[in-house]
Parts: C-alpha cells; structure tokens; sequence
C-alpha cells in the first residue's frame, strides 16, 4: 500500500515550463484549479490535445508503413471509466484508505475528514473531539492508514492521531521535537503497530500505539548525501539537496526523490542507509513509484514535459543507474502526477488538468480516458485496493474524488 505519494507534482508546457510547482507530500495548502478552455466546436483543451495527437500518430504510421517500417500501435478511442463521487467538502483529497470492503476514511486540506459506510458510494464528514473547530482548520491532513479496525491519520503542522475503534475515538500521539525531519508518512500494520517516516528518510517501528519508535535506519539521508559527495565518488556532486515522495512498498521497501529532481534513492528493510541512484535522464525528475507495489517488479519514472519511464524487473538495487523505457503517452506536455497498477496489464496514469490515461500492456501503451475530461482541477493520486475487490480511487483538488467503475462506464 503506498503512502502520501507526490501530491501537486509538476504540471509542464511542451517547451519544458513549469505550470505548477509540485506539492511535496502535501507541504502546499493552496491549490491552483486549471479550467478547461472552450473551442469552436465545443472542444476543451484536453481534447484538441488528444485529437492533435492522434493526427500526428496517424501521419506517423503512414510514413513508417509506406516506408516498410514498424507500425506504431493503433490509438483506440478514448475510455470513459470513472464516475465522480460527492464529498462534503471543496478542498484538495490527500489520502484514502479502507479497512474493509465497505468502512473506509478521506482526509484533505484544511481540516477535512470523512467516512464512508457503503464502500464509498456516500461521504459523511467527521471531526476529532480532542481538536476545536478552530484548530482542526489550520491542520493538513496528509495520511490515513487503517488496519483491521485500527487507524492512524498524519497532518501538518505535525499531528499524529491514532484509533483502536474503527473511527469512534482518537488519541492524538505526542512525537518528539527532536525527530530528524517531519513525519510525511505512518502505516497501520496490525494491533498497537505502525510505522513512520520522516522528510529525512528516517523510518520508525512502533509496537505500542506511538509510545516508543524504534529506529530502522542507522544513518538519515542527509548524512548519506554528505558522506558520498566528500568520498570523492564518481558524480558525487549529483547527490545533494534534500528529499521529497517518499513511497513504501508491499513489503516495507522505499523510494524517494530529490527534491532538486536529480537523483532518486532505495531503501529496504535491513540496510544500514539509503542508497542513491543517477536518474539516467537529463529532464527534472518529478515522481517515482513501484510497479505493482513490489520494487522487485521494478520502477516508474515521472519526468518533466509529460514523460513517463518504466524499468525492467530485473532491477540491481546496488547499481546505480536503472534500465528504464519510455512508455507511449501523448500527454500534450501535461505533466503525469501518479501511476498506478490494477493488474498485471492494466495500468492507470494520473495528471494535471484532470488528465487520465489507461494502458492495457503492462505500462507500454497508454490511451487517453476522458472521465474527468470536463471537471477542472489537477489529479494528484491513483489508489488501488486489491485486498477489497480491486476498488480504485483517483483524488485530486477542489473536493475531487473518482471511483472505478471499468468499460461499464
């Protein structure tokens, strides 16, 4: 199950411009809404986007077929495979998660929170009864994780809450103010257990509902950076800077990005420190994620200018360069925020505008889906749950929530 993954990343023109800064797990609480702009035959810019690249997919495949080239893949039409849900607030959905087909909680900006009953079908909004009104507005609820009954929701300013009765009472866990970094991400793994991460790479184990965390990684990331650049290893200078989108996977590994979009960097349970990688591209890197939620299966990349990478999974996590290839998407320079796995071929990629796209090839192909094609907004996150009948749930800004609903849509 991942964490708060890259939440605002960067939205580009095609001449590599930044459109939107990228929210850093959540570290924006303003949100700046893209409307769609009307053509002459009642087109929205998303759509030109995609019917210009059809046009030049199609002059393509003439030109390769008339020169006894390969042909490029035909485009299918575009998919219409998500249905909007309502939920009672308008701010940014952070996180989703459930602990059972049906009970199940969304946190947001400024204090939103809302439980669900009915698998998702209806939102009720809920308050913490240790928080005031006022003090529950100025909080940024990041995170939720919920493990049979048992839950945790993360916020900034640093908030850690905590429930053993599905929802019905919360405590709130005081954190030390010497912890390395802000906490950006907590996972419910069973009674009285959860594990955190801090924006220093720091990652805590807790068997006792948050009274004592016990250290899993011996050196943060910031003293990984500084030993490796004065060890006089070869393009050392590249590791520098701070870290951002930390993501875990299935089985406790994790990834995350430098913030200065250069490098990125694995950790698995039982190494000593992060390990550091070149990101083999010369665009800014801007989010990073595991392919079916297992690093073994290898990893996908998120680049400036709408660009989407997928590695091999035969990965060397000691290397430091990943084999990556680039997917067929014609993002129009719409940058990609999430991708996500529902199966072993179906993959979903989400980004700003409200752009959606499917691939039906394990990630090599992706075609337009045009679910959200008249809503404005950006989409900054993709949830899967394969444990609850593979529900999916894609959240973005202003209040934006879109469930699954596959081609019967």
């Amino acid at each position: 199950m991942k964490l708060f993954s890259a939440a605002l990343l960067v939205l580009t023109a095609t001449d590599g411009a930044s459109a939107f800064a990228p929210n850093q797990r959540g570290h924006c609480s303003h949100h700046t809404s893209l409307s769609a702009e009307s053509g002459s035959a009642g087109d929205d810019r998303r759509t030109f986007v995609t019917k210009s690249a059809a046009t030049t997919a199609g002059v393509a495949l003439s030109t390769l077929t008339a020169a006894g080239g390969i042909p490029l893949p035909a485009s299918a039409a575009a998919t219409k495979q998500w249905q909007p849900v309502g939920v009672p607030f308008e701010d940014t959905v952070y996180d989703i998660d459930f602990d059972s087909p049906t009970h199940g909680y969304i946190v947001g900006a400024r204090g939103s929170f809302a439980e669900t009953n009915d698998g998702g079908a209806t939102w009720e909004p809920r308050s913490f009864s240790n928080l005031d009104a006022e003090e529950e507005i100025t909080y940024r609820f990041q995170v939720v994780s919920f493990n049979d009954g048992e839950g945790w929701v993360l916020g900034k300013p640093t908030l850690l809450l905590h429930t053993k009765d599905g929802g019905k009472s919360w405590e709130r866990i005081p954190l030390s103010p010497k912890l390395p970094g802000e906490p950006t991400g907590i996972l419910a793994l069973g009674p009285n257990k959860a594990e955190m991460i801090t924006s220093s790479g720091a990652v805590y184990v807790t068997e006792n509902a948050g009274r004592n965390w016990k250290a899993q990684v011996k050196e943060t990331i910031d003293a990984t950076l500084n030993r490796i650049s004065s060890s006089g290893v070869s393009g050392a200078s590249y590791f520098t800077g701070s870290i951002v989108n930390e993501q875990r996977d299935s089985k406790g590994a994790y990834l995350a990005v430098s913030s200065r979009g250069n490098f990125f960097l694995t950790w698995e349970p039982g190494q000593d420190f992060w390990i550091p990688h070149n990101r083999g591209t010369p665009r800014r890197l801007q989010n990073m994620g595991f392919v079916r939620g297992d690093i073994k299966n290898g990893l996908w990349m998120t680049l400036n200018g709408g660009k989407l990478l997928v590695s091999s999974s035969e990965v060397d996590l000691a290397s430091e360069e990943f084999p990556f290839e680039e997917a067929n998407i014609k993002t129009g320079g719409y940058g990609i925020t999430d991708v996500a796995w529902r199966n072993d071929d179906e993959v979903w990629a989400v980004g700003g505008s409200n752009t959606m796209y499917v691939s039906k090839d394990n990630g090599k192909n992706f075609v337009f889906d045009k679910s959200a094609n008249n809503i404005p907004g950006n989409l900054y996150n993709v949830k899967f749950f394969p444990e609850f009948g593979n529900a999916g749930w894609a959240l973005g800004s202003s209040g934006l929530l879109l469930k699954y609903v596959g081609e019967s849509a």
